[in-house]
């Protein structure tokens, strides 16, 4: 018997989904299809590729005719990237204490990126002109790193979603300080289907300079992309994504995905599943008494505040994760093949638990 062929086997069950994180799903079958079809042959390595030519046509169409896109292996290098890009050595970055890039990426913008982050806490994950300000000050201090950047994130890590005009606000106040504004968009498609507007209206219409476009949240199999808006605020991004161990030579195979999701419908298909489950997940989780929503179900997650053992026992039948395990509270994620079987089935099972 062959040992590759016994080998060759599936070793999960395909049918068992969780609510832990939206990265849990496998890829999209057209994102699945699209990779196929990008096979075979041989195409320029390092970005020279027809997939990679293409996709920035079509990353033009979503956020301006200045765009430009950097297709990167991952979520943190392209938050990472994106960064180095907008600042200088000396150079920090003003976020939300709860972001991505300050709590879950391993101190990679600061150990890899070299910059420094300046964090404000926030009740809901958002930044405002006045949070801003709480950082935004000693340009001139040499004792002190010089902020050169806002960073927020859109849906942020919290679930929720900025308005185009908050962040419109977000950039005029930052430019006028000589900052420049990233969005980390590892859940921008969520955003925009719950928002029901272009994912222009709150980038580059409304004065974003660079932003981390995500892809695997939304059914990709692997690969994000930086996407330069002004032109004018970068420097060297070729470079950058070299030093920073994101250049993919077969290319093709992050773009071809990309390209799958953006070129017609199909990142907002999934977004607005992905949201429409999390809104059912709500209204179920809502009913069950002794459980609390803890912030606005905008997009795809739900905050809650249960007893520490129900969270505990449920967990033994789904998996998620806790966001503050000593307050109690956990964090559900749905995903573009959350089905309604799966929410209703979790709901059930949350209930029995209570019940105990």
């Amino acid at each position: 018997m062959n040992p590759a062929k016994t080998d060759a086997r599936r070793r999960h069950d395909p049918e068992v989904r969780g609510f832990a994180s939206d990265n849990y799903a496998g890829a999209h079958p057209e994102v699945l299809a699209a990779l196929a079809l990008a096979n075979g042959g041989h195409q320029v390595a390092y970005g020279e590729d027809d997939y990679t030519h293409n996709l920035q046509r079509i990353v033009r169409s979503h956020f301006g005719a200045t765009a430009e896109a950097f297709p990167v292996f991952n979520g943190t290098g392209a938050n990472v990237v994106a960064l180095q890009a907008v600042t200088d050595r000396w150079g920090a970055v003003i976020c939300a204490e709860s972001a991505h890039i300050n709590v879950d990426e391993g101190g990679a913008p600061e150990r890899m990126g070299g910059l420094k982050l300046l964090t404000v806490p926030t009740p809901d994950g958002k930044l405002t002109p006045e949070l801003i300000d709480r950082q935004a000050y000693g340009w001139e201090d040499e004792h002190r790193a010089m902020p050169q950047v806002v960073s927020i994130t859109q849906s942020t890590e919290l679930g929720t979603l900025y308005t185009p005009e908050e962040i419109r606000a977000i950039c005029d106040h930052a430019h006028a300080h000589g900052m420049k504004v990233h969005l980390d968009g590892s859940r921008i498609a969520n955003a925009a289907a719950a928002l029901d507007v272009p994912m222009r209206t709150f980038t580059n219409a409304v004065g974003v300079d660079i932003l981390s476009l995500g892809g695997t949240k939304n059914g990709a199999l692997f690969g994000e992309a930086v996407v330069v808006i002004n032109q004018d605020a970068v420097r060297h991004m070729k470079h950058l994504r070299k030093l920073s161990m994101q250049l993919a030579s077969k290319m093709r195979f992050v773009s071809v995905q990309l390209e799958a999701l953006l070129a017609k419908d199909l990142w907002l298909r999934n977004a607005r599943h992905s949201n429409e489950m999390a809104r059912r997940l709500a209204e179920g989780v809502r009913a069950v008494h002794g459980v609390e929503i803890l912030y606005p179900v905008q997009a795809n997650a739900v905050f809650a505040r249960l007893p520490h053992d129900v969270s505990e026992r449920l967990q033994k039948r789904f998996r998620f994760y806790f966001w503050d395990e000593a307050a109690g509270d956990v964090r559900w994620m749905c995903a573009f093949d959350t089905t309604e079987d799966d929410v209703d089935a979790f709901v059930a099972a949350l209930k029995e638990e209570m019940a105990r």
